[in-house]
């Protein structure tokens, strides 16, 4: 595992922080080890101070399998609140940090479980010495705690990487990291930004392409490869699918048609379907500035599929909680400093638990759709899948209210 980083990084990291003055520099630098970079993405823990040991399980065994350089969490660090769970944890029927009093949030209680049911994630990511980012997601926004309160739980970490970089009008917490080469000179960087509680503003796509074109000029007039982390998907990533017939394997619901991912460009797995659009603003800003060359989200748990639009990969990473069904998993990347335009990614599932003493991960096998041909299976499997397309219906009818 990689070393811890010292005390007085630390120190630096606390006075920094508190003088105003931070860049992510300041903290750690991110660097190709003998030309290689592990990036391991864990998403949605979404426990309480009551966690899940499965959860808590999950996030340990992928740093020790992985053995990144580096973690991004793409948010949801909390639940904010929920009537019931399934048994994951020692509280049943109970999963969330929010207290209400008289119909408003006791603010003292809420933020004490807030910073019970936090710590008992970043102790994990502190603890293995990997430096973190954390991606802001909209549960974490749901339970009153302010950005600026957020990155004071994130300082005491010594080997948290997060600080506030933008200047939208709305405080989110955007920043960028860099990886140098063994050259010394920028060969990667990512871009992590907060989606709020519904996506990106306008105000945050023009922080990017401002501060994207300093790293261009930086650069002699040649954009950085990056990759962009958030929470909330980019409305692109329905360009992943297309458009088929209810009896088509992976065929969902959406609106009045049925899609599923166009296997030209996409592999994984689904459980909800995402329409096709025009390019966004952000995506539109990404092709613009050159640079963007991967951008991946969590936010949707069940989702872990990968794909390629118009030059960009996209994809979603499993969640990590526990008292909503699975899959549950996460993404490894791993960047080639010669070829940085080519990087791995692979996806792993948690498959057993803590109780059966059987937990383990599994790559995920992305086989692409079977071709049966007219054979007389293709007509028995497709009546499955028009029953798992009906099903998907009634699901997509009531996740839309």
């Amino acid at each position: 595992m990689k070393k811890i980083i010292g005390i007085l990084t630390a120190a630096v990291m606390i006075f920094a922080f508190t003088s105003g003055s931070y860049s992510a520099a300041d903290k750690t630098e991110l660097k190709f080890n003998e030309g290689k970079f592990k990036i391991l993405v864990l998403s949605d823990t979404q426990d309480d101070h009551h966690p899940a040991p499965d959860m808590v399980n999950l996030i340990t065994k992928a740093i020790e399998e992985a053995d990144p350089d580096l973690i991004v969490f793409t948010g949801d660090l909390v639940e904010d609140s929920r009537a019931f769970d399934i048994g994951s944890d020692d509280e049943p029927f109970k999963e969330g940090v929010v207290v209400k009093k008289g119909g408003e949030i006791d603010r003292d209680k809420t933020y004490a479980n807030v910073e019970a049911a936090s710590k008992i994630v970043l102790d994990v990511f502190e603890a293995s010495g990997v430096p973190f980012a954390t991606v802001q997601g909209n549960n974490d926004y749901k339970v009153g705690v302010t950005n600026e309160e957020w990155l004071e739980i994130y300082s005491r970490y010594s080997n948290s990487l997060a600080f506030d970089e933008s200047d939208d009008a709305e405080g989110r917490i955007d920043y960028h990291l860099e990886i140098k080469g063994s050259d010394g000179s920028d060969k990667f960087n990512l871009w992590i930004m907060d989606t709020g509680r519904y996506g990106i503003n306008d105000d945050q796509i023009n922080w990017y392409k401002k501060k994207s074109t300093e790293l261009t000029q930086n650069n002699a007039g040649t954009p950085v490869p990056a990759i962009a982390f958030q929470h909330i998907q980019a409305d692109d990533i329905g360009n992943l699918f297309t458009e088929c017939s209810p009896f088509d394997e992976g065929a969902r619901a959406k609106g009045l048609k049925f899609y599923r991912l166009d296997p030209e460009r996409a592999a994984g797995y689904n459980f909800f379907a995402y329409a096709p659009c025009e390019p966004t603003y952000e995506f539109k800003a990404w092709k613009e500035q050159g640079d963007v060359i991967g951008a991946y989200f969590g936010h949707q748990h069940i989702e872990g599929f990968t794909g390629t639009c118009d030059g960009i990969e996209m994809g979603f990473t499993y969640g990590c909680e526990m008292a909503k069904t699975g899959p549950y998993g996460y993404r490894l990347i791993t960047l080639d400093e010669n070829n940085p335009a080519e990087y791995e990614n692979t996806l792993y599932t948690y498959e057993g638990s803590v109780k059966t003493g059987n937990a383990r991960f599994e790559k995920q096998d992305d086989t692409p759709y079977k071709d049966y041909g007219d054979s007389p299976l293709k007509y028995i499997l497709g009546i499955g899948n028009f029953a798992c397309s009906m099903i998907s219906v009634i699901i997509d009818f009531f996740a839309s209210l």
